[in-house]
C-alpha cells in the first residue's frame, strides 16, 4: 500500500512537473527506484537542466549498487539471470532478502517482492499520471512533497551513528545554504561532498587522540 500510494503520487508530480505520459511511465519502467525518480522530476519542476537533474537521481540511486554487492552473494544467481536481477534491486527486496534464513527463501523473498512492487509501482505511476489533471496543481495537495518525504522515511532509520548523523546534517546544511545561490539541481550534488567532510574530521580526532595517549 505505501508503494502504491508513492508510485501514485510520483505519476501525479512527474505530470505536473511537464513530463509526458510515455516519460513518466518510462522513468518507473526503467529506473524504478523511487528516491530518484523524484529527485529528478523534483529539480526539473525547479527549472534545474536536464543534467543536474539526472546527476542527483544517480547518487541517491548508487545505493542501490552496494546493495547489489551484498545480493550476489546471498542470493547465488546465475550469470545470466543476473543483470534482469539487478532491475528489482532497491530498498525493499534487499531488506526482505537479508530478512531470510536461507538461501532458497532469500530467493523467493527476491523474487515475489521484486515482481509485486514493480507491477504495483508501474501501475500506479500511470494510474497517477493519467489522474494528474484532474487533480490539478499538485502543490495544493501536498503531493510536491512527496519526493522529500519519501527520501527521509529511507534515510531515517539508517541514522544509527554519530558519524551518519552528522554527515546527515551537514548534507542538510549544504543543500539548504547552497540554494539560493547555486542553479536547481546543483545544491543536491554539493550536499554529497558532507560525508568525506565528515570523515576527514573524524580521522584527524583519531590521530590526535592517538597522540594524546
Amino acid at each position: 500500500m505505501a508503494v502504491g500510494l508513492s508510485g501514485f503520487a510520483f505519476g501525479v508530480t512527474s505530470a505536473g512537473s511537464g513530463l509526458t505520459l510515455p516519460q513518466t511511465c518510462a522513468l518507473s519502467l526503467l529506473v524504478f527506484t523511487g528516491a530518484s525518480q523524484f529527485a529528478l522530476v523534483g529539480a526539473l519542476a525547479a527549472g534545474g537542466s536536464p543534467f543536474t537533474a539526472a546527476a542527483g537521481a544517480f547518487f541517491l540511486g548508487v545505493r542501490n549498487a552496494f546493495y547489489g554487492l551484498r545480493l550476489s552473494q546471498l542470493l547465488a544467481l546465475p550469470r545470466a539471470m543476473r543483470p534482469f536481477a539487478a532491475q528489482w534491486v532497491i530498498d525493499e527486496t534487499a531488506a526482505v532478502s537479508l530478512a531470510q534464513p536461507t538461501r532458497r527463501s532469500a530467493r523467493i523473498g527476491f523474487a515475489v517482492t521484486g515482481l509485486s512492487l514493480y507491477l504495483l509501482w508501474n501501475l500506479t505511476t500511470l494510474l497517477g499520471a493519467l489522474g494528474a489533471d484532474a487533480i490539478g496543481d499538485t502543490r495544493a495537495w501536498g503531493l510536491d512533497a512527496a519526493g522529500p518525504a519519501v527520501f527521509l522515511a529511507l534515510l531515517a532509520p539508517m541514522l544509527k551513528s554519530g558519524t551518519e548523523r552528522a554527515v546527515a546534517g551537514l548534507a542538510v546544511l549544504l543543500g539548504l545554504g547552497l540554494l539560493p545561490v547555486l542553479p536547481a539541481g546543483v545544491p543536491v550534488l554539493a550536499a554529497a561532498l558532507a560525508a568525506p567532510v565528515v570523515l576527514w574530521a573524524r580521522g584527524r580526532r583519531e590521530r590526535a587522540g592517538e597522540e594524546g595517549r
